[in-house]
Parts: structure tokens; C-alpha cells; sequence
């Protein structure tokens, strides 16, 4: 083990006859933010579950800022915080008692939780409401008042299970700034989320799993060049050339699957089907090497005597990555 803020070697949760955790690898360095990315169930509540002490692993270890997340449980809890996809606060107390139970619980004197929530409501948008019941709150005000708690005491690990599901934009935008603040401290944080984009925007690696088995794990932008990039090609008659398919496959690429649900006219299969001008029907999709340059596609096609209307070229992006990473489990 080294002396990273998380790490997991061969992870391993069964229920019953079930896996839902395989022999997972992690490494989450101090200051950083790590997205852990996957289709729902696929094991990433049963992964922070387990580092957070929370579930005992069927096989493998884990240790968070050295300590064995088995034989030293309570020294583990008592560095880390925590936000679960439920509310933990509680509705009998206002903000500002929930808050100091939870730095108080956390090791903080009297004197460092003063100093730990002064600020902490109006950070997070709940300065009016603090010192009311939250009973009497929205849900989305609760769930800023889950995370102000797990922040309260400065831990120097974080774990964000879906933090931000049911907050607005503006909110959304003041979480992912406190965040960055933590983790310029030195906080490592271990983020689950479904939406990519707050990974993209957040995180300074990712693993991505799928039926609890690591498929991709990396830097965003390493992940993301794994990806294929999309080609649309336009054509001039609505029947296809001859060679199209031949001269995107010597470039590499290949042509596009529909995505599920999707009909053929989706993917430009239905050639033919509708008049000239730009129809959907004139279009074909392919997948191509994210590093392919336009120009080259350019290139060959006129090498080939092809000639086409238009070239759409689009780079991936990590909801590619996502999607072809776990392009098997597509229903």
C-alpha cells in the first residue's frame, strides 16, 4: 500500500450467488477529485459503501488515508466524510444543530465548531432557513444541508454518492465550487454521479465500472481518446456509392450501430427511403479513430472518386467514453 488518500486492491462484495464488486483496483491521490462512473447498479454505492466502512468486503483490501478499512473502521470514520444518494440530516433539528452534532461527532472542540459553521449556511444558500426546523425545508435545501455536514469537519476524504441529484443549476454550480475549494485544501474525493458532464468538469480521473468489473479507468482526456469519435456523411443521391463503407474502414472506422430503440433511418440504414435534400435518410453515421483528422477523411474519398454533400466530424466526449465502455450491457 502507499500513501494514497484511498486504495483498493482485488475489492471484492458477493451477495449470495451475486458479484456485485469483482476484484476491483482504485487509487485516489490526496487533492484530487475521482469519479467512479457506471450504469445504475453497477456496483458504485456497494464500492463507496465498502471504503466507507459501511459494508465489509467479501475478499480484497482497502485502506483510506493507511488505515484497513476492516480492522481499523472506526479510525476510518472518524477521518472521512460522507454523503449518501438519501438525506441523513435530521428533520427535528434546525441547520445549525444539525451541523454542530455533526462537528462535534466529527472531533471538533467547541471553540473549532463555532469557527466551522459560522459561514457554512450562507456557502451553501441556507443562511435565512438555518435556524429553522428542517422539517420545514425543501428537499433540495436538505440535500445542501448534507453536504455542508459532511464538509463541516474538513475531512481530508470526502466520499459524494450522487450529491447533486435534484439540485438546481445554480446550486448544482455552488456544489461543485465548494469542492474545488476542499480539494485545493488537500481533500481527496471520490465522486459517484449520473450526470457526465459534473465528472467532466470535476474530476482529474476516472474509472468507469460495469457489473462491478473496472472496463476503463484514467485521466478524463485519456479515457475520452479511447472513445471513437461519429462521422456524418451527407450524400449527394439518395442510393449510397460504391466504396463509402470500404474507404471509412481503411481509415479505421466502421460503420454506426443505431443506439437502442433507435430505427434505421437513425443511422442513415434506410438509404433511399426519403427524397434528396439533406434527409435524415442521406445521412450515414460512422464511428472513427477519435485522433482521425477530417482533412484525411477529405483526403481518401477524393482519392476514391466519392463525392459527398457534407462532413459532420465530432470529437468524443466522455459520454462516449461511458457509452462505449459499457456498450455491453446495453439493454
Amino acid at each position: 500500500m502507499t500513501d494514497a488518500a484511498i486504495e483498493a486492491i482485488d475489492l471484492t462484495r458477493r451477495f449470495g450467488d451475486r458479484t456485485a464488486v469483482d476484484t476491483l483496483n482504485l487509487l485516489v491521490e490526496p487533492g484530487t477529485v475521482h469519479a467512479l462512473l457506471g450504469p445504475s447498479g453497477s456496483g458504485k454505492t456497494t464500492i463507496v459503501r465498502m471504503l466507507a466502512t459501511l459494508l465489509r468486503p467479501t475478499a480484497g483490501t482497502a485502506r483510506v488515508l493507511g488505515a484497513d478499512v476492516v480492522r481499523d473502521a472506526d479510525l476510518v470514520r472518524r477521518r472521512i466524510g460522507l454523503i449518501g444518494q438519501d438525506s441523513a440530516v435530521d428533520p427535528r433539528m434546525t441547520g445549525v444543530e444539525n451541523l454542530r452534532m455533526i462537528a462535534r461527532l466529527g472531533g471538533l472542540s467547541r471553540t473549532e465548531t463555532r469557527r466551522a459553521i459560522d459561514d457554512l449556511p450562507a456557502r451553501f444558500g441556507l443562511a435565512d432557513a438555518a435556524h429553522r426546523l428542517v422539517s420545514t425545508w425543501s428537499g433540495g435545501m436538505r440535500r445542501r444541508l448534507d453536504i455542508a455536514c459532511a464538509v463541516v469537519a474538513s475531512p481530508a476524504v470526502l466520499f459524494l454518492d450522487e450529491p447533486t441529484t435534484g439540485l438546481d443549476p445554480r446550486n448544482r454550480r455552488a456544489v461543485h465550487d465548494h469542492v474545488r475549494g476542499l480539494v485545493a485544501g488537500g481533500t481527496a474525493v471520490l465522486l459517484t454521479t449520473q450526470y457526465l458532464d459534473e465528472a467532466a468538469r470535476l474530476a482529474d480521473a476516472v474509472t468507469i465500472v460495469d457489473r462491478g468489473v473496472v472496463v476503463a479507468t484514467g485521466a478524463p482526456d485519456a479515457v475520452v481518446r479511447r472513445a471513437h469519435g461519429c462521422l456524418d456523411v451527407e450524400l449527394v443521391d439518395a442510393a449510397e456509392p460504391d466504396g463509402l463503407e470500404e474507404v471509412i474502414a481503411a481509415l479505421g472506422g466502421r460503420r454506426a450501430l443505431p443506439a437502442p430503440g433507435a430505427t434505421e433511418a437513425d443511422t442513415g440504414s434506410g438509404v433511399g427511403a426519403g427524397a434528396a435534400g439533406g434527409s435524415v435518410a442521406d445521412r450515414i453515421t460512422f464511428e472513427i479513430p477519435a485522433d482521425l483528422l477530417l482533412v484525411e477523411v477529405v483526403r481518401a474519398l477524393d482519392r476514391a472518386g466519392i463525392v459527398v454533400r457534407d462532413l459532420d466530424r465530432r470529437r468524443p466526449t466522455l459520454d462516449d467514453a461511458f457509452l462505449a465502455a459499457t456498450e455491453r450491457t446495453a439493454p
